[in-house]
């Protein structure tokens, strides 16, 4: 624990002693973090496979301009009102995508992407399939901002980067603290029961719908609340690029797997892995991506758990311990080597 909170004061005071360009590398893995830890909530620990967590992260994003264009909102607020939007999709479309199981489950979750996707495009207000730029100015005049500028004597757009930054580690520390909370309750022991045996998990009276439901709705708030940050830093948006399967979903997907599902740490893993290949391989057009396809196959062949499961399974340290263990059965370490 005191490796966990040294560590978080370390990112804290990044920003003060980092370039810009540092700073926004730890902000794109930071929110890269906060949607791998929500996709890993829903496919490692509830059991749903989705391929439309797309829909949250443009539809967040897209709540969050309107606020500022249409509304004259605040950023910092209508980041909020991202979330929120998500959080009120995720509600109707989760009484259709629970009638599906499996890769049915999947597919919908991809349509459902697509039909917002769609109908946003169609939204000329903001700017319809072209997209729009926040209003001049309005990053510059979000709340912190001015006092960020003025006290450590940077200029705007610097700032910017640093209070988005900080929004972006709040998210992810929130975003993994609620979800080590969640698995370590009784909620998240039949959440753990749904996903292995849905029936028998009925029979000692968890009740699935709600279990799932819970889970997808939390992470729709999440997914919403980063995408909504997201676009506040990068102050341009488009239907194509808010709602990108490759972005916001076949990444994630390809951080969670190669880190380790099923465990708070592999998306932690992942994401450095991850932001380590983009930048060595970027350069190398198509071969980028072959190269990201060949590695996430190797890793499901060779190391199934991923590369944290692979750690803990040879040394039995584990961060965030969230499983439980059988009367007879060895423990594993945690951070500090005990039993």
């Amino acid at each position: 624990m005191l490796v966990i909170l040294a560590f978080v004061g370390l990112a804290v005071a990044a920003p003060l002693f980092v370039s810009r360009s540092v700073v926004q590398d730890l902000f794109f893995i930071l929110t890269m973090l906060v949607l791998a830890q929500c996709w890993n909530l829903l496919a490692g620990y509830a059991g749903l496979v989705s391929v439309g967590q797309q829909a949250f992260v443009g539809f967040g994003a897209y709540a969050m301009f309107a606020g500022v264009s249409l509304l004259g909102m605040d950023p910092m607020a209508a980041i909020m009102l991202g979330g929120l939007a998500a959080l009120a999709l995720s509600v109707p479309t989760a009484f259709f995508v629970f009638r599906l199981q499996g890769a049915y489950f999947a597919i919908g979750t991809w349509v459902i992407a697509e039909v917002v996707r769609l109908s946003l495009a169609q939204w000329k207000a903001l700017g319809g399939g072209t997209g729009t730029s926040l209003p001049s100015g309005a990053t510059r005049d979000m709340f912190g901002v001015r006092f960020v500028a003025d006290l450590l004597g940077v200029r705007g757009p610097q700032a910017t980067d640093m209070v988005c930054y900080w929004l972006a580690l709040l998210l992810a520390v929130v975003t993994i603290g609620s979800i080590y909370k969640l698995l370590r309750s009784k909620q998240g022991l039949g959440l753990a029961a749904v996903r292995d045996n849905r029936e028998a998990a009925r029979s000692v009276g968890v009740d699935p719908l709600w279990a799932k439901s819970f889970v997808y709705l939390v992470a729709a708030l999440a997914t919403g609340l980063t995408g909504a940050l997201i676009y506040v830093q990068k102050a341009r948006i488009s239907p194509d690029a808010a709602f990108s399967v490759p972005d916001w979903t076949a990444y994630v997907i390809f951080i969670v797997v190669i880190g380790g599902i099923g465990t708070i740490e592999g998306p932690i893993i992942g994401v450095i892995v991850f932001y380590i290949l983009q930048n060595l391989l970027a350069d190398y057009g198509s071969w980028y991506l072959l190269i990201l396809g060949l590695t996430g196959i190797l890793i499901m062949l060779f190391a199934p758990r991923g590369l944290w499961g692979l750690f803990a399974d040879r040394t039995g340290i584990q961060l965030f311990p969230v499983r439980r263990i059988l009367a007879g059965q060895p423990k594993t370490k945690d951070i500090k080597g005990s039993d």
